[in-house]
């Protein structure tokens, strides 16, 4: 192997990890919230924030939970012990209890007190998912800025509007464009409303009915959910998930509307659309024999991040059958969907943040490609023009010969509709020639652009109430 005669160090075996790609299919921001170091700090955040709520409850001495917390903020974990364990128990939380009770002296008696192992690891994952959340919802903001100062630039940017890849009416970028923002703040709205049920703290106890507390166990879970700033559940939610697959189902979703995005522009950036261009920075999308090349990296980067999440998506909806009051394996599956899907999520609003933000419109191909089909784009408007005279299915068969008298002799369809008598009666030449000028049939495209862009969606709050 010829790395190993470069490098001495292994290095990662996944994407997510790689100091080639890691990049490309995460940020730091969010690898930072996944970390195990992250990770493990918060199973520590959730132990010292039960013997906090549970000395506020009477059930622990004051004096054990505030060598608790001390010692959790503190604590010097041996992590090679810690894996090592991990593999053993098959859990994390165990060997962690062990060496923060060490840890704690005489106070260690009553670390975990009443807890079971899914209570620590399930409120932990919701710990990162509120970080996680945040991070997301603060870039489809950014992301809505950029793409709502594009929409209003090219609120009237004429061009051909598309159906199964075939020309159908004339539209405008900026509708486009509003078309795609709509979708975000949507995603917006989605994220706020759907935090009172994702972001639930988990404390209940080995089968999840607080027997180990007696009557101060809901007075305890309320307490501990109020210092984690989560929201008490109303019942155990050990094996009803639904909450978690929301989470990563809602990523589905921006990931799908990102994805959506990225294959407009990957089309149109394309040599015979040639509409639109990513940003240009010097080497981005270059190829390693072709030097003309300058592909859409970031829209293919996009692309494969909503496939990716897509699949975790099923996953997660696969992880929300679980077996009587704790599973025996689908709870397993989060550990690799939940911290992949946010990675990719991430890399993907990041990508879209930079693409947007520096997208290149060429104005004047979109306006040579409306008259590719020489008018046919407007027939639509000329029939609807005809039909309160002609009728309409008269009028469309009209225009439907005169089309295909000018598919035929590759002629203009403006001037065999002039050639027409039965059209020029009906309209007049002069209206005939409005009717085929493709500006003229814009439709509610501009105002529909103003609707989206006076509509403010909600921030995300991540507050417990």
């Amino acid at each position: 192997m010829y790395a190993h005669i470069l490098l001495e160090v292994s290095l990662p075996s996944n994407v997510f990890d790689s100091l080639l790609f890691r990049d490309m299919f995460g940020t730091a921001e969010m690898r930072d919230i996944f970390s195990d170091e992250a990770l493990v700090g918060r199973y520590l955040e959730a132990e010292a924030a039960l013997a906090r709520a549970q000395a506020r409850a009477g059930v622990i001495p004051a004096d054990a939970a505030s060598k608790i917390d001390l010692v959790a903020h503190s604590l010097e974990l041996d992590y090679d012990r810690l894996r090592r364990e991990t593999e053993i128990v098959g859990y994390p939380i165990l060997p962690l209890v062990r060496q923060l009770t060490a840890a704690a002296g005489d106070a260690g008696r009553y670390v975990h007190w009443g807890a079971t192992t899914q209570d620590i690891m399930d409120t932990a994952t919701v710990l990162q998912i509120k970080s996680a959340l945040e991070i997301i919802a603060r870039d489809l903001h950014d992301l809505r800025g950029s793409l709502a100062t594009l929409a209003h630039k090219h609120r009237d940017t004429p061009m051909a509007g598309r159906t199964h890849l075939q020309h159908a009416l004339p539209i405008t970028f900026g509708y486009k464009v509003a078309v795609w923002l709509s979708a975000i703040d949507r995603h917006i709205e989605r994220i706020d409303q759907a935090l009172p049920r994702i972001l639930m703290g988990q404390f209940a106890g080995a089968a999840g009915t607080l027997a180990s507390l007696g009557e101060s166990g809901l007075r305890v879970q309320q307490l501990y959910c109020e210092e984690l700033g989560l929201h008490q559940p109303p019942i155990s939610w050990h094996v009803v998930r639904d909450g978690l697959a929301e989470a990563v189902t809602l990523l589905g979703l921006v990931t799908g509307t990102l994805g959506k995005i990225a294959t407009d522009i990957m089309l149109m950036c394309a040599t015979e659309f040639g509409e639109l261009s990513e940003p240009f920075t010097q080497g981005r999308g270059a190829s390693s024999t072709m030097p003309q090349k300058q592909n859409p990296i970031s829209s293919e980067l996009i692309l494969a991040a909503a496939k990716a999440v897509r699949q975790h998506v099923a996953t997660m909806l696969d992880g929300v059958i679980h077996d009587f009051e704790r599973a025996t394996g689908p709870w397993h599956l989060e550990w690799v969907s939940l911290p992949e899907s946010f990675l990719l999520t991430a890399a993907s609003t990041a990508n879209a943040k930079f693409m947007i933000a520096g997208l290149v419109v060429h104005q004047e191909r979109m306006l040579e490609n409306l008259s590719l089909t020489k008018g046919l784009i407007v027939a639509e408007s000329v029939m609807m023009a005809a039909a309160p005279k002609l009728g309409r299915q008269q009028a469309h068969d009209v225009v439907y010969n005169a089309c295909r008298s000018a598919i035929e002799d590759g002629r203009d369809l403006k001037d065999v509709l002039l050639d027409t008598r039965i059209i020029v009666n009906a309209l007049g030449s002069d209206t005939i020639r409005f009717h085929c000028d493709p500006i003229n049939y814009l439709g509610l495209a501009g105002t529909m652009v103003d609707r989206v862009l006076t509509h403010e969606p909600r921030r995300a709050n991540t507050t417990a109430t």
